[in-house]
């Protein structure tokens, strides 16, 4: 573990652990074209154009910048559809990171909750977890199960400076089987929960999900895309894993889990995914719809270039300069909205920083649809791309009203060694005039509402102008600026 790097001046301030050696051009567009562009796309930043972002905070999935190291280990691949060497050199990484005798490959995260909802679920079954993911929930349903989401109460106190918001409630659990146990395939474990602010499991929960599991007789699923930021906090917010090197955590995190599956566009900084496990029977039924939906088992989907990136941005994730960075200019992030008093998740967890929507327009009610209104607003007044993680993102209730999430995010994902500091605060400031004039903002209604996964396709229209007022009253304050 690095030491810690303190400025004279007595500033604290994230420290990049390596350098820029490619750049990409930037534009700020004028605020009449960001209106424009974001009522073009329905005010749905998925539909907005790249051309027309300014700062593009929508995802670190796929976006992640590659270390010199994969660039040119995508000069070694293989280039063959089968039995290639990539293949192999990315399976022997991974059964050194997960001791897992097996490695499926998948071209990302979606493509392995396919596969084994397909294998592993079946119609009337109950999936209990620490909190869905959106493909997650959507593909366990498609084979008519459900999920049961049991996570510790902290979990949708926005304030609250829980250290693992993202933990499974144990007594929950155990009632779960008491009540469904014939029902229950597995259960399932996302690290680092990406709808509820990035916030991270710790290795004892891990191992205390195992022990019930095993209790019961059924496999724990572990969803590794956001491993990396939440080996970083195990390794600074648990006591157990201290001393451990982050190998050493990773592997006591395999040791008590079944079966893991990941997004090597998260977990490894490139573009791919897969599953890793020990059971013979499980695999043999998981390859076979491997060729059906993905490609041959060596490459599934991927690449050889991109296995060959996999396999090195895995191997530079047990580095604690490498998983640093992200959680650490996340926190800087989240610090400097509170200290201008906007309402954001705490603690700062991983994969972004996030607004409390819900504090933040608290004018506006929630079938308004706080977090979508308020990630339009922050790109008309910046050009940056955020994603709204609230409401939208549900599905409707039976009877055809409105899902409330639990909790009203907007997400603003910062993709590892993308961003310089002074964009980090090009968006705090931004995000703070926004706030203190947050009561023009107002909400959104459905102008097309897709049945399945609406938040990707999904559009909206503003309700009044409010949009229009914003424009007027952002260039009453900066004039000609961008």
């Amino acid at each position: 573990m690095s030491n810690k790097i303190k400025l004279f001046c007595g500033e604290e301030l994230p420290l990049e652990m390596h350098k820029v050696k490619i750049v990409q051009k930037l534009e700020l567009k004028p605020i009449e074209r960001r209106l424009a562009a974001v009522q073009e796309a329905g005010n749905n930043s998925f539909l907005l154009r790249n051309r027309d972002v300014f700062l593009d905070m929508l995802t670190d999935s796929g976006v992640n910048a590659m270390s010199n190291k994969q660039q040119s280990a995508m000069l070694m691949a293989d280039d063959c559809y089968a039995g290639g060497e990539s293949f192999f050199r990315l399976e022997a990484v991974l059964q050194k990171v997960f001791n897992k005798k097996y490695y499926i490959p998948a071209h990302q995260g979606r493509a392995c909750e396919h596969l084994l909802s397909r294998v592993l679920v079946k119609q009337g079954d109950i999936v209990p977890m620490n909190y869905h993911f959106t493909t997650t929930k959507a593909h366990i349903r498609l084979q008519g199960g459900e999920i049961l989401e049991i996570p510790v109460d902290e979990a949708f106190n926005v304030k609250s400076t829980c250290q693992f918001k993202g933990n499974i409630d144990i007594a929950k659990l155990e009632k779960a089987f008491a009540e469904h146990k014939e029902n229950i395939p597995f259960v399932m474990l996302q690290a680092g929960t990406n709808l509820i602010g990035g916030q991270p499991i710790s290795l004892q929960n891990v191992k205390d999900v195992q022990t019930v599991c095993k209790k019961n007789g059924v496999p724990l699923v572990f969803d590794a895309s956001l491993l990396q930021d939440n080996l970083y906090f195990m390794k600074i917010r648990e006591e157990q894993c201290k001393d451990m090197s982050i190998l050493e955590i990773c592997n006591e995190v395999a040791d008590n889990t079944d079966i893991i599956y990941f997004s090597a566009r998260k977990f490894g900084c490139a573009k791919g995914g897969g599953i890793c496990l020990n059971n013979e029977e499980t695999f043999g039924e998981l390859r076979q719809f491997v060729t059906l939906f993905e490609g041959f088992l060596t490459y599934g989907g991927m690449s050889d270039k991109e296995i060959e990136a996999v396999a090195i941005g895995i191997s530079e994730s047990m580095d604690f300069d490498v998983i640093s960075q992200g959680p650490q200019f996340i926190k800087f992030m989240t610090d400097e909205l509170l200290k201008a008093g906007v309402p954001v998740m705490m603690p700062a967890g991983g994969l972004g920083c996030h607004l409390d929507a819900r504090a933040f327009l608290s004018h506006l009610k929630p079938e308004e649809f706080q977090a979508a209104s308020l990630t339009s607003a922050l790109y008309i007044i910046s050009g940056i791309r955020g994603m709204e993680r609230g409401t939208m993102a549900e599905e409707r209730n039976a009877d055809g009203s409105e899902h409330i999430a639990a909790i009203e995010l907007v997400r603003l994902a910062l993709p590892r060694r993308v961003f310089t500091m002074s964009q980090i605060k090009f968006a705090v400031d931004r995000i703070s005039w926004l706030y203190q004039n947050r009561e023009i903002i107002g909400g959104l209604k459905w102008k097309y509402e897709p049945k399945i996964l609406r938040f990707f396709l999904g559009q909206f229209d503003q309700i009044s102008n409010w949009q229009e007022k914003l424009v007027e009253k952002f260039k009453a304050d900066f004039g000609e600026s961008l």
